[in-house]
């Protein structure tokens, strides 16, 4: 094993998400809602089940809008000019982003409803 290409990976790695940060807006969107369900979570005093779930959620959205993104460039380079099946991809990807983040309000609200209907009421 190659440990100088193993911790070079991360180099690169670290450049795909920092690249995302600075050019995908909603990445940013994204991590802007993490930050604000981190520090909700924070406030709501969440069991050890529900942080893992909350963090795996968020994660997951990041990969999601990672490898959309990834696919939308891959897409622009096969095809610069416009072709149906290329709209699709990209349309079909972006729907993968969709689906994923209404998944995650929806258990977002399953875990954080009960807590503040308990603070609240």
């Amino acid at each position: 094993m190659n440990f100088r290409k193993f911790f070079k990976s991360f180099s690169y790695a670290s450049k795909g998400v920092i690249h995302a940060i600075k050019s995908e807006q909603n990445f940013r969107v994204h991590l802007l809602a993490g930050v604000v369900v981190l520090l909700a979570a924070l406030a709501t005093g969440l069991s050890k089940l529900e942080w893992i779930i909350i963090v795996i959620l968020i994660c997951g959205m990041f990969v999601i809008e990672l490898v959309n993104a990834s696919i939308e460039r891959v897409v622009d380079i096969a095809s610069p000019d416009f072709h149906e099946l290329a709209r699709q991809a990209k349309d079909l990807a972006a729907g993968a982003c969709l689906v994923y983040a209404i998944c995650t309000v929806i258990v977002g609200l399953i875990i954080f409803i009960p807590k503040w209907w308990g603070i609240l009421y």
